[in-house]
C-alpha cells in the first residue's frame, strides 16, 4: 500500500448555544476533512476522516488563546498530512505505525504534546483505514475481524503477543449503542430557566429535562468543578431533573475535568460529594469517574500513590491521559480500571486497549475493566459515524454523545451532504422540522444498521471539494 495523495478542507461551524467544558466554553469551531488516496495492488481508492478542532482539549494551558490552540491543531494535521504522502508499507497497520513514528518524533523535537501530534497522525490513520475498506468492499467491523488491516496485536504491547482482534472483540458488532447525554458545566436544567431572548427556534431541546423528554434519555455525564459547595448544589439540581424524568434504568458518569492534582485532593472532594444524603440514589447508579486528576499528574505514580489501596474509591478511567500507545497499561498498574474509546486518540489504539482489557477480564473475570466512549461534540456527516462504527466493533455500550444538542444537525453543511445522509443513514438521522438531518435518537438509543454496513460507517462518496482548502482557510484567518 502507498498513499499518492492527501488534502484537507475545512468548514467552520457554530454552536447553537454555548457548549462549557472545563476551563473553555465552545461556541464555534472549525471541522477539518482529510481526504487520502490510497494505491494497493494496482487499484486506488480514497478515505476520508473528519474532526473538530476544539480548544483546550488537546492541551489545556488556561492563557493561550484558543485561537491559538486552533492553529495549533490545524498545523499539526497539515504536518501528518504532508509525511503521509509517499509512506508505503504492506498493510494498513504498517502505514499508520511508519506515519506514527515520523509524526511522533517531530512532535517529541517540537515540544508538541503527544496527544496534540497524535490527534494528526489519528485523522490520517482514519483515512487509510476508510481506503481500505473501500478496497475490500466491506464494513470496518470486517476488515477488523478478518485482520484485513494487518494489525499485529504483540508489536504494540507483548502481552497481546499470537494474538488477534478476533481473538478478543466480539463476534459482531454492537446494532445500537446508548448515546450518554452529557451535562455541560453552562447548560439549563429546565426549560423554566430559558430566557425568553435566548429561547432557540430550530426545533431542538433546549434544558436538560427536554432532551430527556424528546430522546429517552437514560446514561447522563455529569461534568464538575471541583468546587465542593457549587458541585453539590449543580449536581443536586441534575439529580432532580434525572430523577424526576428518566427511566428506571438510568446510569450515570461524572467527568472530572481534569480539576484535581493530589490523590488527597480528589478523595476528600469525593467523600464529602457522596455523603449527601440527596445524591445516595444517583451515586448508586455510577458507572465510572472520568479523568479527575490533570494530565500532568495523572500518570505520576509519586503522586498517585496509594490510589490502588483506597478499597472503595470509584472506578475510574483515564482520558486525556490517554495520549500514547502505552498510556493505559500504565493507568491500570496505578489503580485506574480503564481508559476512553476516542477516534481522535486512534483508531489502532483503541483496538489494542480493548483487545488488552479483554484479555485481562478473561484472566480475571470479577475485575472492573472499562472502555467507554467519550467525545467533545462529535458531529456528522464523517467523524460522528466512523466514531459509531469503531465502538460498535469495540463492544462499547454506552457512548457520550452530544454534537447533535451543541450544533443544529447538519445544518450548516450543504444540501447535497443533507440529502446523501437522510438517503443513506435513515435509522440514524431523521429529517428536522425544517428538513435538515438531526440525530434520530429513541429510547436513549442510537441504532448502527446503516453505519454497520459502510465502509467505516459513512457509505457515501463525501465531495470533500465543496469545502474550503486548508491554504485558503488560514489565508482567511491572516485577514
Amino acid at each position: 500500500m502507498r498513499i499518492i495523495s492527501a488534502d484537507i478542507h475545512l468548514i467552520d461551524l457554530e454552536t447553537r448555544f454555548p457548549f462549557k467544558y472545563g476551563i473553555a466554553t465552545m461556541t464555534r469551531a472549525p471541522y477539518a476533512m482529510v481526504r487520502v488516496h490510497v494505491e494497493s495492488g494496482g487499484r486506488t481508492a480514497a478515505g476520508i476522516s473528519a474532526d473538530l478542532l476544539p480548544p483546550k482539549w488537546f492541551t489545556k494551558i488556561a492563557e493561550k488563546p484558543p485561537e491559538e490552540e486552533v492553529d495549533e491543531m490545524a498545523a499539526v494535521v497539515e504536518h501528518a498530512v504532508g509525511l503521509a504522502v509517499g509512506v508505503s508499507g504492506e498493510t494498513a497497520f504498517e502505514l499508520w505505525r511508519e506515519l506514527h513514528r515520523q509524526q511522533s518524533a517531530w512532535g517529541t523535537e517540537r515540544n508538541i504534546p503527544p496527544l496534540l501530534s497524535g490527534f494528526g497522525t489519528s485523522l490520517v490513520e482514519r483515512a487509510i483505514i476508510e481506503a481500505t475498506c473501500r478496497l475490500h468492499n466491506v464494513p470496518f467491523s470486517a476488515a477488523v475481524g478478518n485482520n484485513l488491516l494487518g494489525i499485529r496485536l504483540g508489536e504494540v504491547d507483548e502481552e497481546l503477543h499470537g494474538l488477534q482482534p478476533r481473538d478478543l472483540l466480539p463476534g459482531e458488532p454492537r446494532n445500537c449503542i446508548v448515546a450518554r447525554h452529557t451535562v455541560g458545566m453552562a447548560d439549563l436544567l429546565t426549560v423554566d430557566e430559558i430566557a425568553d431572548a435566548d429561547r432557540l427556534d430550530d426545533g431542538l431541546p433546549q434544558s436538560l429535562d427536554e432532551c430527556i423528554q424528546r430522546y429517552g434519555l437514560r446514561h447522563f455525564k455529569i461534568k464538575v468543578s471541583g468546587d465542593i459547595d457549587s458541585d453539590v448544589d449543580r449536581v443536586g439540581r441534575i439529580a432532580d431533573v434525572i430523577r424526576r424524568l428518566a427511566p428506571a434504568d438510568v446510569a450515570v458518569t461524572m467527568d472530572g475535568n481534569e480539576q484535581f492534582r493530589s490523590l488527597e485532593a480528589f478523595r476528600e472532594f469525593w467523600q464529602t460529594l457522596t455523603s449527601v444524603p440527596a445524591l445516595a440514589d444517583l451515586f448508586g447508579r455510577l458507572m465510572f469517574v472520568e479523568q479527575p486528576f490533570h494530565r500532568d499528574i495523572a500518570l505520576d505514580a509519586d503522586v498517585l500513590e496509594g490510589l490502588a489501596e483506597w478499597s472503595d474509591r470509584p472506578p475510574m478511567i483515564i482520558d486525556e491521559s490517554d495520549a500514547e500507545t502505552g498510556s493505559m497499561r500504565l493507568a491500570l498498574s496505578l489503580g485506574y480500571n480503564g481508559t476512553s474509546h476516542k477516534n481522535c486518540k486512534g483508531v489502532f489504539k483503541s483496538i489494542i486497549n480493548a483487545c488488552l482489557l479483554e484479555k485481562r477480564r478473561r484472566e480475571n473475570p470479577t475485575a472492573k475493566l472499562i472502555l467507554s466512549g467519550e467525545d467533545l461534540a462529535n458531529v456528522g456527516p464523517v467523524a460522528l459515524l466512523q466514531d459509531l462504527a469503531v465502538a460498535a466493533t469495540l463492544g462499547v455500550a454506552s457512548v457520550e454523545r452530544n454534537g447533535h444538542h451543541y450544533f443544529a444537525g447538519l445544518s450548516a453543511f450543504p444540501e447535497t451532504v443533507q440529502q446523501q445522509m437522510l438517503g443513506t443513514h435513515g435509522d440514524l438521522y431523521r429529517p428536522s422540522a425544517a428538513g435538515w438531518p438531526t440525530l434520530a435518537i429513541g429510547r436513549g438509543e442510537l441504532k448502527l444498521g446503516t453505519v454497520n454496513a459502510a465502509p467505516m460507517g459513512v457509505g457515501f462518496d463525501l465531495d470533500v471539494e465543496q469545502f474550503t482548502p486548508i491554504a485558503t482557510w488560514k489565508a482567511e484567518r491572516e485577514v
